[in-house]
């Protein structure tokens, strides 16, 4: 019988090591560009936890930003609006790779997570809060679920909320929250235009946003001044004027329909005040 040759043997041994080894790897996929499947860390380093979520460190001048508002509900419990920078929301993505400036976010509640958000506007139910004084805090999150953070800390914001009163059984219900500082109005005589007038300065609006309370069939006169160039916007009622800085946009309108409808800026993404027509 006709032995291989040693050489031949060695180098079928070290083959079929190879092969082995490489079973015994759990099977990888492709991933898309600019990404990888290491692990997210700190910029130092080493893995910072907030809560069950790992942090994926960026530069603070790629990190994303977000600002949390908060606003009464006609009906019940509170809108929330996120307003980001340098942030997509992805929700066709959540679970793939971390791409940077794409993601969705997470709500919490005296840091208790209480929802994903998977774009900039949410409801939040009057039953999911206590009665008193509580902090909402949203988060950005990568597809892969680890939070954004610079310098190691989460790209996040918060705000406080005031839960309702819970009525006592037998009694009648409370109301809702307050309803926040609304903008200047004038001229709510009969006949005379409810007048709303508004500043913006950077990202700044004055008076803050709030809600003005019009009467089905009544005018309105809207007037925004404006510190840098960008478009105003009355939605449900599609009326729109360019933002000249320091020269103030007019619009005027009928409010001839019932509803809750937001006026905001294009450019900036600003929600400069809400009209609750009844």
């Amino acid at each position: 019988m006709r032995r291989p040759h040693p050489y031949r043997l060695m180098i079928g041994t070290a083959a079929a090591v190879l092969l082995l080894g490489a079973c015994g790897q759990p099977v990888t996929t492709h991933h898309r560009p600019g990404t990888d499947h290491a692990p997210a860390t700190a910029a130092a380093g080493t893995p910072h936890v907030h809560g069950d979520h790992q942090t994926r460190d960026v530069p603070a001048t790629e990190a994303p930003s977000v600002r949390l508002e908060v606003r009464p509900d006609s009906e019940s419990g509170w809108n929330l609006h996120l307003v980001t920078d340098r942030f997509t929301f992805t929700p066709d993505s959540v679970g793939g790779a971390a791409l940077p400036g794409t993601g969705h976010a997470h709500l919490y509640l005296d840091g208790k997570k209480i929802a994903r958000l998977y774009a900039p506007w949410h409801h939040l139910a009057a039953e999911a809060v206590p009665a008193g004084t509580h902090t909402l805090t949203v988060r950005l999150s990568a597809d892969d679920h680890t939070l954004w953070s610079s310098a190691g800390k989460p790209v996040e914001s918060s705000a406080t909320i005031e839960g309702p009163q819970r009525a006592a059984k037998g009694t009648a219900t409370a109301a809702t929250p307050a309803i926040p500082d609304t903008p200047t109005t004038q001229g709510t005589a009969a006949g005379q235009p409810t007048r709303i007038n508004v500043r913006i300065s950077g990202r700044t609006v004055t008076p803050p946003p709030g809600r003005v309370e019009i009467e089905e069939g009544a005018k309105v006169r809207l007037e925004v001044t404006a510190d840098r160039t960008d478009t105003v916007h009355v939605h449900g009622f599609d009326l729109e004027r360019p933002l000249t800085p320091g020269i103030p946009a007019i619009i005027e309108f009928t409010a001839d329909r019932s509803g809750l409808f937001e006026v905001e800026t294009h450019e900036s993404g600003l929600v400069l005040t809400q009209l609750v027509v009844r």
